[in-house]
């Protein structure tokens, strides 16, 4: 195993943990370390973790379904509006130079960071109930944003979703983020089939980062259901703050 794959697969297993341990998709850990430590481009971070991450989808998935914990009506219904929008996520990222893809990443991580510290309370703001159509209709249009939002930034999309269906839907935590999951699989495969058409996937990462994002995510899906989590998501959140806010200082090259 050469150094690179090496690489590549303890990164995926870091990655895997985290997006089965916390429901927000291993891509905040994955891409800043593919970038860090890989030194590949931004662009190519983003297609080839939306790539592997389809793998953390089915792994956690099949993991939460097990337990129980996926509507899977709930998934596919996501899912029609979101393998729309994670195509022209991915071609928006495509479209930004890097130093502003890297700059909106930095901003995604602190958005994700407040929103993993507040998961827990999310439930206490939900206040009525939505049923029938207008259930459909929260799920299309929270399928929308977590589409475009997946293509583009290279996640899951589960920052998006999982907090929509807590708060607007009174999700119990751990359907909301095995229902995530599962929505990654068709909406992530989309948005990644877009990046590899536009030369943002590495292949020859991909095995590593598959084999420990499998290794990772079953791993953190399992913790996810027998620990409470408290003091992990507050240490995540500091990570990915310091991170996020390196990323937005990202400087913008001299005009030539």
């Amino acid at each position: 195993m050469n150094k690179r794959t090496l690489h590549s697969l303890w990164i995926g297993i870091v990655a895997g943990c985290f997006g089965g341990l916390v429901g927000l998709g291993g891509g905040v850990v994955m891409i800043p370390l593919m970038v860090a430590v890989l030194k590949i481009t931004q662009h190519k971070a983003h297609g080839t973790s939306l790539f592997a991450l389809v793998f953390t989808g089915i792994t956690g998935a099949v993991t939460y379904g097990m337990k129980g914990s996926v509507d899977v009506v709930a998934s596919l219904i996501l899912a029609v509006t979101a393998i729309f929008t994670a195509r022209m996520g991915a071609k928006f990222a495509h479209s930004l130079p890097e130093w502003k893809l890297k700059r909106a990443f930095g901003a995604f991580l602190i958005f994700a960071a407040i929103v993993l510290i507040v998961k827990p309370y999310l439930s206490e703001l939900y206040h009525f109930e939505i049923q029938g159509i207008a259930k459909i209709i929260t799920l299309l249009i929270v399928g929308i944003f977590a589409g475009f939002l997946a293509g583009m930034m290279g996640i899951g999309g589960g920052t998006v979703m999982v907090p929509a269906l807590v708060i607007i839907l009174n999700y119990g935590q751990h359907i909301a983020q095995g229902t995530s999951l599962l929505c990654m699989v068709p909406a992530g495969a989309v948005g990644a089939y877009t990046h590899l058409k536009l030369g943002n996937v590495l292949k020859e990462l991909l095995p590593g980062l598959i084999v420990g994002i499998i290794v990772g995510t079953y791993i953190g899906s399992n913790i996810a259901h027998a620990l409470t989590d408290a003091y992990l998501r507050v240490i995540f959140a500091l990570i990915i703050i310091w991170t996020g806010i390196k990323f937005l200082k990202t400087p913008k090259p001299a005009v030539k």
